[in-house]
């Protein structure tokens, strides 16, 4: 008995928790602000650019179309690079990477506001989406600086630069669009902004992004202690074509001989072929089928605010739909700050992802139930009981982000390959969101003209959520089962 009283107060031990570093994470938070804020300022006006521009020819079922391709153009660029970057972060570091992100950033919102044509567009979001490859650096970025203890509460944290953007970027996007028309006594003698109405509201993200570039730049210290200077890395590129067995160089220079001796492989980023490990492609189909989703369900929800009653949507105006947006982006980031950690350590990441997925059933059910409250009672107090009971249901969605993150670095072979494990996640589910856009905004296009089933979109979605609660259930309760690093 006393052994046991000796021993029982060593395996009640809690686990201590590595605080969060704070000198370098609040950097990561504010360097996403600016890619937030694109896509949160775009939603609003969008299709009144679209039909602006006159490519739909006064056809309103085509709006929602257009405006699918403008969406997947940026997803099917970053769905080429982006594991390239990816990969490349391992071996260079992620500094060098995230600058390019934030330039390209700023340098196609400038463009897109300048373009007249649907061609223009989508070339300004063919080229962010190129050369943006901070969807899967930024994760990996948060994984290099923290521990398994301390690594939930800071994706706790990840939303609030999303929830930021989630505020402004609508109201800035709704607000700041055709502003000479809006706010004639201020904007009205302004020759360029009436030539080109939307170059305001891209302006401000522009501006952002440049701030962040240069806080980046000056502040943040680089997180891989693998990185290999780039001419070295040519150097063994060009080596490795000529003797396949020639190992690529990706050890720091400063790291010893004895260190790397001892160390091995574990310090050094593995062939992407040797990433692929079942873990691997179990958590991705599972985010892939979940990122289908929530982008389908996001690019069809400002659509069918903006779309008339009659034909199967709300009637809103962009700063409503701004507005509602804002609104919805406070609630998940803040619910996600506040409770996102308490809930994985009682739940798990799994049970959370599972019923995440699970809520897209009941957020897709009440687009009709809207859509027919608004035909028979107009915008009544049920209409709006509606909509504000979708967005808390997505709050429930918006919790599956982080409890991926933590499968991925669960799955990853070793520490020096998360920018890849990162890559191969991020380049299917850019691949499966070029496609999402399109194809649901098409759907729903189709669904609206006579003659055809107004539901058809609604059971698009219906079949893409019972597929994404199908892939959760192959994850297991916890990370920590899959830990490898």
């Amino acid at each position: 008995m006393r052994q046991d009283d000796e021993e029982t107060p060593l395996l009640q031990q809690p686990i201590v928790k590595t605080p969060l570093p704070w000198d370098q994470f609040w950097i990561i938070l504010f360097l996403q602000f600016p890619d937030s804020l694109v896509f949160q300022t775009l939603a609003p006006f969008t299709p009144q650019l679209i039909r602006d521009i006159g490519v739909t020819n006064g056809n309103e079922s085509q709006v929602g179309h257009y405006v699918g391709i403008l969406q997947s153009s940026y997803y099917t660029a970053q769905a080429l690079t982006i594991l390239y970057w990816s990969q490349l972060s391992d071996h260079i570091g992620r500094k060098p990477l995230i600058l390019t992100a934030l330039f390209a950033i700023a340098a196609s919102m400038f463009s897109f506001g300048l373009s007249r044509t649907f061609v223009g567009l989508v070339i300004s979001r063919i080229l962010c989406g190129a050369f943006n490859g901070s969807n899967g650096i930024v994760k990996s970025m948060v994984m290099d600086i923290t521990d398994t203890t301390n690594l939930p509460k800071a994706f706790g944290y990840m939303p609030l630069p999303w929830m930021l953007g989630a505020i402004v970027g609508p109201l800035i996007g709704g607000s700041l669009s055709r502003p000479a028309d809006r706010f004639p006594e201020i904007f009205g003698r302004s020759e360029l902004l009436k030539t080109y109405p939307y170059l305001l509201p891209c302006v401000v993200p522009a501006i952002f992004a440049s701030a962040a570039w240069l806080v980046t730049y000056s502040r943040f210290r680089e997180s891989v202690s693998t990185r290999a200077p780039p001419l070295r890395l040519i150097k063994g590129w060009l080596l490795q074509q000529s003797d396949p067995n020639f190992p690529m160089p990706s050890n720091n220079a400063s790291t010893s001989s004895a260190e790397a001796n001892s160390a091995g492989v574990l310090l050094r980023p593995l062939p992407l072929r040797a990433s692929l490990t079942p873990r691997v492609l179990t958590v991705t189909a599972s985010y892939v089928a979940m990122a289908v989703f929530y982008m389908a369900f996001n690019s069809i929800l400002p659509l069918f605010y903006a779309t008339p009653i009659e034909l199967g949507g709300l009637s809103l105006d962009p700063p409503l739909i701004g507005a509602i947006l804002s609104v919805s982006g406070i609630a998940h980031g803040a619910f996600q700050l506040l409770f996102y950690a308490r809930l994985h350590d009682h739940f798990g990441a799994g049970a959370i992802h599972t019923t995440g997925v699970s809520s897209g059933i009941p957020i897709v059910v009440l687009f009709p139930v809207i859509n027919a409250l608004a035909r028979v009672q107009g915008m009544s107090l049920a209409v709006w009981l509606c909509v504000a009971a979708q967005h808390v249901l997505t709050t429930s969605l918006m919790m599956c982000n982080p409890c991926l993150a933590l499968f991925i670095r669960a799955a990853a072979p070793n520490r020096a390959s998360l920018g890849a494990t990162n890559g191969i996640a991020q380049m299917v589910a850019a691949g499966a969101r070029m496609i999402a856009p399109a194809s649901a905004t098409s759907v729903f296009s189709y669904s609206m003209q006579e003659g055809h089933d107004a539901w058809l979109v609604y059971y698009f979605l219906m079949v893409i959520a019972f597929l994404a609660i199908s892939t959760s259930l192959l994850l297991p309760r916890d990370p920590s089962v899959w830990k490898n690093c």
